[in-house]
């Protein structure tokens, strides 16, 4: 864990703090398996302390990300660009982080470990999908290990399997039917 993002916010002065730190694959990988290779993102932490019990966040997140490639399972760099603003109040006694721009933590708590964020923040930014934008620069034997294993023709009188025709599952062309019939 990266000491930096654990905020002492009972003893924080009041005005506006600034921490920086560097994030490698480490961070990302200690509380959970991801699918992050290597990591070289710089993080940018504005802590402003508006009163006794209410602070306003702001993270800022910048580098790259190293994963695999959904198509051929080769490294794949992704930029990360990514501000996340959050006010954090304290009061009560239970965690409430039901609201997306607002965190309320115990009035007990002295510190607010904010890796959590970080790590979710960068990890929200990357894509769904995550490939290569031009096939060319995958794997040429991944792709055609993959190229091996694509139908192109499926035997008369299968019904379960896809169609001949269109590529399709015959089952959902009842339903595209009944979509152009609307």
């Amino acid at each position: 864990m990266v000491d930096a993002l654990k905020l002492r916010i009972k003893t924080l002065p009041f005005g506006i703090h600034t921490v920086e730190c560097h994030l490698d694959e480490a961070f990302f990988n200690t509380e959970e398996q991801t699918e992050v290779r290597r990591a070289d993102v710089d993080v940018t932490l504005t802590v402003s302390r508006k009163s006794e019990n209410t602070y306003h966040l702001e993270i800022s997140c910048h580098g790259t990300i190293t994963t695999a490639c959904d198509r051929c399972l080769d490294d794949l760099d992704l930029p990360v660009d990514v501000d996340y603003r959050l006010d954090v109040e304290q009061s009560g006694t239970e965690l409430d982080d039901s609201r997306d721009e607002l965190l309320i933590v115990p009035s007990q708590w002295r510190e607010l470990d904010v890796a959590p964020l970080v790590r979710d923040t960068v990890l929200l930014a990357l894509p769904m999908t995550r490939c290569h934008e031009n096939e060319d620069d995958c794997n040429p034997a991944m792709l055609d290990v993959l190229d091996s294993h694509r139908v192109e023709t499926v035997p008369d009188g299968d019904d379960d399997q896809l169609s001949e025709t269109t590529g399709t599952d015959p089952r959902w062309e009842a339903l595209k039917k009944l979509k152009e019939q609307q």
